[in-house]
């Protein structure tokens, strides 16, 4: 196996061209090593430069995981506690007008836990999708759980509200669930 010659600087490299600007056969060679030296570095600072592109783009994709997992981790658990947000509302729509007086207590039971349930909400980003009737059917926000020719309404229009929605920051969370008119003026 040859021994390989240390590179040589800029130096002895120009100290062995002669007067003429000829370049001697050693610093031929040298030139050459010159050459592999550059294209070595140049291939390492190329590297160099894609490894720290990948390591920023690694850590914006870490930070924007994170920032989700932060907002959207919850959303099955948000999920799952809507029907109990429909049920306090069920509860609280059926109560009779007579009835108010004689289960009072019972009334302030209800409507203190649907005020505190509404509070854990808003505290965690779930904002409520509350469509009224008369206003227009957007299927990004509405699930439309029927369509009936109504009279005096435009087609498109909100005729009934089955069950609000929520969103989950800006995330549909579950769609307000809506009935539409399918009439048409003649």
């Amino acid at each position: 196996m040859a021994e390989q010659d240390e590179p040589r600087s800029l130096d002895e490299l120009a100290a062995e061209v002669d007067e003429n600007g000829e370049v001697s056969a050693e610093a031929a060679e040298g030139s050459d090593d010159l050459e592999i030296l550059k294209r070595e570095r140049d291939e390492i600072r190329d590297r160099f430069i894609r490894a720290l592109a990948d390591a920023e783009n690694t850590r914006k994709r870490a930070e924007r995981d994170r920032r989700e997992a932060e907002n959207y981790g919850g959303s099955k658990l948000a999920r799952d506690l809507l029907p109990v947000h429909d049920n306090l509302s069920r509860a609280l729509d059926a109560i009779a007008e007579d009835q108010r007086e004689a289960q009072k207590a019972l009334i302030e039971g209800i409507e203190l836990t649907m005020r505190e349930l509404l509070s854990v909400f808003k505290k965690h980003g779930i904002h409520p999708i509350d469509p009224k009737v008369g206003d227009k059917f957007d299927p990004q926000m509405h699930q439309a759980m029927f369509e009936a020719p109504v009279p005096g309404t435009k087609a498109g229009e909100i005729i009934q509200v089955a069950a609000q929605g929520f969103l989950l920051h800006d995330r549909l969370l579950r769609p307000a669930q809506v009935g539409v008119s399918s009439f048409k003026e003649s």
